[in-house]
């Protein structure tokens, strides 16, 4: 984790969590706090926030630059959420997840008779869905960023145009995946140059990156989705037999949702509030419960997660109070392990739909 803090910008209303191997003690800062995991990046954010912009730039630039410096981590073929919390208490979240493509079908990563093909939901053209990084990060710095995307992106395209020493990290995680990237003839070219991977300290540079990142900070994320870059992604998927169409990269859009709340011993938590007292750290009851919990909660996942644009969820019931001290009753009455499936949150929705 690497930590930047920044002097006499902003009120002294942030707080920042780290975890040192030492001890768990908290760092409290009066400006804020700039963390990643990766250095390079957060000095993109650093920069940003010295160049007089707010939290939302600041993650902005991260962003893009991680799709430099860590490609494993950040991409702009990817996509993910952002919660943004304003200091007057209102929040939301940025969705940006990829989406699956117009043509993709039911039985994609099926052979002919039924079997699972091995890998092809996770290595290739047909693991791809439609990204949604640019569009989410393009959005969440229009709506609350303050210097725009020319400026957030200049870190990034600095770093991918002059480029970088590599690092250790980001040199195991090249070899770590060489037998992947070494299947297509562009990821080989680009990371592994043409087979012979990077070593700790050498420069990595990535012009065509940075010619993407220069079209998308002049002409915002239309230049992805409807301008070059789509053209040569969809080409690309032509050449590879996979599924992203022009029209499916020229719909997509990133949408603004309101975070899921709920109420954790006296906090109220923007996310999903663990329903149990564990006990103390790391003893057998502490992570009975735990397991227990997860096996639960990943049985309702595997049941009900899905795009909600086209596929209905219990969210008022997997979210109710009810619902989850009813999974408490019986995990405590439990004796041994049991079978779990998925649970019924939608017997505890409300009738009405207001909710």
């Amino acid at each position: 984790m690497v930590r930047r803090s920044i002097p006499k910008l902003l009120p002294p209303i942030l707080l920042a969590w780290a975890f040192p191997t030492a001890a768990f003690t908290p760092v409290a800062v009066r400006q804020a706090i700039v963390v990643s995991n990766e250095p390079l990046a957060t000095d993109a954010g650093v920069e940003i926030m010295r160049a007089g912009g707010n939290a939302v730039d600041a993650a902005v630039a991260v962003g893009f630059a991680l799709a430099v410096t860590d490609p494993k981590a950040g991409n702009i073929g990817g996509g993910g959420f952002m919660l943004i919390r304003m200091a007057d208490g209102r929040a939301t979240v940025v969705d940006y997840r990829e989406e699956a493509p117009g043509d993709a079908t039911r039985n994609m990563y099926l052979d002919a008779r039924g079997e699972p093909i091995p890998a092809a939901s996770r290595v290739g053209p047909l693991a791809a869905g439609v990204p949604g990084t640019v569009a989410g990060l393009a959005l969440a710095e229009e709506k609350y960023g303050k210097l725009g995307l020319p400026r957030v992106l200049a870190p990034a395209i600095r770093l991918a145009e002059e480029g970088f020493p590599v690092s250790y990290a980001l040199a195991q995680s090249l070899q770590q995946s060489e037998e992947h990237l070494s299947k297509f003839a562009e990821s080989r070219r680009i990371f592994l140059r043409d087979g012979r991977p990077y070593e700790p300290g050498e420069i990595f540079r990535q012009p065509q990156l940075a010619q993407s990142l220069r079209l998308i900070a002049a002409l915002g994320p239309d230049a992805f989705y409807h301008g070059p870059i789509a053209m040569d992604l969809v080409a690309t998927m032509k050449s590879l037999n996979g599924l992203i169409s022009l029209d499916d990269l020229a719909h997509y859009q990133a949408k603004l949702r309101q975070p899921l709340v709920g109420q954790f011993r006296g906090y109220t938590i923007l996310t999903v509030p663990p329903p149990l007292d564990l006990g103390p750290p790391n003893s057998f009851q502490s992570m009975h419960l735990i397991a227990e919990a997860m096996r639960r909660a990943y049985a309702d996942r595997a049941a009900y997660m899905g795009d909600t644009d086209f596929v209905p969820a219990p969210v008022a019931g997997l979210l109710s109070l009810k619902y989850a001290a009813k999974l408490r009753e019986e995990i405590l009455a439990a004796k041994g392990e049991v079978p779990v499936a998925a649970g019924n949150p939608a017997a505890f929705e409300a009738a009405e739909t207001t909710h």
